[in-house]
């Protein structure tokens, strides 16, 4: 029998629902009214796993959105904008988005998988194909890892910029998926490339030829994978996220994989609301990393320390550590399910975007779908249910 905690995620997530996909919020914020690719495939990743039926059906029509408004090129929309008289597509704001071309991919081949619909993904396979091209021109020098804009992913107004781990996962990810279907020489063998590159340029202890020779020597003692590398060298934060993705996709199978739960176990519990920030530490106004940071907005500066991407805690992304911990220690994870709920309740099953680490107040958009989200699927993760990975 679900909790109630769990009940009013889901009812969040069927209020919701629109004819064209899942909006990233019940709230009545415009920008937040919209078929949103990554919020919408993350929502319907927990739909795939609780087995609602409006739910799951709310979903296809997310990805059929989604297809339906892809570029020419192969970019996936960051967002739809369905009007009564017209539908307004936005690819990105400052800059254009990267990580929703494998979120629709991982999101149409889960559906596909977990739904025993391999029309599905059949009917789309020419839409995937040209995401793989896209995102092999989004290497710009054929070395098989992604370059990122600065704001070119989901945390649109943090400083990463460059081969961000967050995206390489991703992309392994989706690869992953679609090979579980099509499994293609040329998508096999990416995937075995780009696995080799993560294993040798975000950890120290490479002992082969490193993909920035100069910046690698200065990386010692590795406690996680780097957030980002970029020509001027390393960008060295936690990434809660990305770190996450690589524990859940089990992409390194030695003794570093304890080195980060080590890491994150001695953060989490460091901290007020027993949950990961997004990522650490928080830049300060002395830091040399304040101006950019506080330049990369588009209307309003939100990134205070330890709020929003700046060291804010967010619900979803402690999900997915949480779904990445259920092989290694289902305790933790339980704890970490824990402490979403508690926030998730808060101002009466408030859903918020995310909160304030230090303050422990809420930031952001109430009613939030994929807080909700991240909540289902961690909760029927631990109940035994799996995504395609």
């Amino acid at each position: 029998m679900s909790d109630i905690s769990y009940v009013k995620a889901k009812n969040l997530l069927l209020e919701a629902s629109s004819p064209k996909g899942f909006l990233a919020s019940a709230n009545e914020v415009s920008n937040y009214k919209r078929i949103w690719a990554r919020d919408g495939v993350i929502t319907g990743l927990a739909a795939l796993l609780d087995g609602d039926k409006k739910l799951i059906e709310t979903f296809k029509k997310t990805l059929i959105s989604l297809a339906e408004n892809q570029h020419d090129l192969g970019h996936i929309p960051s967002n739809v904008h369905f009007k009564e008289n017209k539908t307004e597509i936005s690819f990105g704001g400052l800059a254009g988005r990267v990580d929703t071309v494998s979120w629709f991919i991982i999101g149409v081949c889960n559906y596909a998988k977990l739904q025993n619909d391999t029309s599905f993904i059949e009917q789309f396979k020419p839409n995937i194909e040209k995401c793989f091209r896209l995102l092999d021109c989004w290497e710009f020098n054929n070395n098989h890892l992604l370059y990122v804009p600065k704001s070119g992913n989901w945390a649109d107004e943090y400083i990463t910029e460059g081969h961000i781990l967050y995206d390489q996962i991703l992309r392994l990810w989706a690869l992953r998926c679609y090979v579980a279907f099509y499994p293609e020489k040329q998508y096999i063998e990416k995937i075995e490339i780009i696995s080799n590159k993560i294993l040798d340029n975000y950890k120290s202890g490479n002992i082969k030829e490193s993909y920035h020779p100069k910046a690698y020597k200065d990386l010692k003692n590795s406690k996680y994978f780097a957030a980002s590398i970029n020509p001027s060298g390393y960008q060295n934060m936690f990434d809660a996220f990305g770190n996450s993705l690589a524990l859940l996709l089990d992409i390194d199978k030695s003794s570093f994989r304890k080195k980060i739960l080590k890491y994150t176990e001695n953060l989490r519990k460091s901290l007020p609301l027993q949950l990961l920030p997004a990522f650490w530490e928080p830049i300060d106004t002395e830091s040399i990393d304040w101006e950019q940071l506080k330049n990369n907005c588009k209307y309003e500066f939100r990134n205070m320390p330890f709020q929003f991407h700046n060291g804010g805690t967010w619900q979803m992304v402690n999900s997915f550590y949480g779904i990445a911990l259920i092989d290694y220690d289902m305790d933790i994870a339980v704890d970490v399910l824990k402490y979403i709920k508690k926030l998730n309740r808060i101002e009466n099953y408030g859903f918020y975007e995310n909160f304030d680490t230090k303050l422990q107040i809420p930031n952001g958009v109430k009613k939030c779908t994929w807080s909700a989200a991240g909540e289902i699927l961690l909760e029927q993760y631990i109940n035994g249910k799996k995504l395609l990975l």
